[in-house]
């Protein structure tokens, strides 16, 4: 991670822990053999895009998009021209019944991450059609320690927890002091047993005021 963001000093300890040295190199034979996205100069993305002093809001996703082209570095989010892929269609139906906000077809959600909303992966990277397949190879404890660092903030943060995966890192999150919206995941399979209707966007920011804190402009820009 470049020492450009305020994260680097935070978690500069995992560097020269066995498991990172072993999940860089893992990483580094998976892009030798195949594609592996997203592209390395995006892995860390949400980072930059980012900072940890501006986290007010967490949206915790499981891995990248593995279609070519999707992946750049946020949860959910694809690069402008990308067609959206279903979960983040059906987030995008979620804001509009939530917030009354209405999107184009832009899928890029940078706007979001500019404010303050970390868009975090709990696994980095992702082989080309696997879904899934770099998971357990350290990146689950990264990003474990990303959520503890997170954690020790003194402002309120909103956790927005979609998914068995996501929710299941609750118990990283001291919620007598932040605040965690968990649901079903977005993705078509399951977005229906509780993801629509659940209100994450408007909870969020109910919350942020509750707590002092700006509210979350949940607008996507157009393309």
């Amino acid at each position: 991670m470049s020492t450009v963001t305020d994260w680097n000093p935070l978690l500069r300890g995992e560097f020269d822990k066995p498991y990172w040295r072993d999940l860089q190199k893992f990483v580094t034979e998976e892009r030798s053999a195949t594609e592996v996205y997203p592209p390395p100069d995006r892995v860390f993305a949400a980072f930059h895009l980012t900072p940890h002093a501006n986290v007010k809001v967490i949206i915790l996703g499981q891995d990248p998009y593995h279609g070519p082209g999707q992946a750049h570095g946020l949860c959910f989010s694809v690069s402008p021209g990308v067609p959206r892929p279903p979960s983040l269609v059906n987030i995008c139906i979620e804001l509009e019944s939530d917030l009354g906000i209405v999107t184009d077809t832009n899928g890029s959600l940078e706007a979001w991450a500019r404010q303050g909303v970390l868009l975090l992966n709990t696994t980095l990277t992702v082989r080309r059609g696997v879904a899934a397949s770099h998971q357990r190879h350290g990146w689950e404890t990264f990003t474990d320690q990303v959520l503890r660092v997170v954690d020790t903030k003194p402002e309120t943060v909103v956790f927005i927890l979609w998914g068995s995966s996501a929710r299941a890192k609750k118990r990283l999150i001291d919620s007598s002091r932040h605040v965690v919206i968990e649901s079903s995941h977005p993705s078509p399979l399951s977005a229906h047993r509780g993801f629509f209707g659940s209100r994450p966007f408007s909870r969020a920011n109910a919350a942020l005021v509750a707590a002092g804190r700006e509210p979350v402009d949940w607008s996507i820009p157009p393309a």
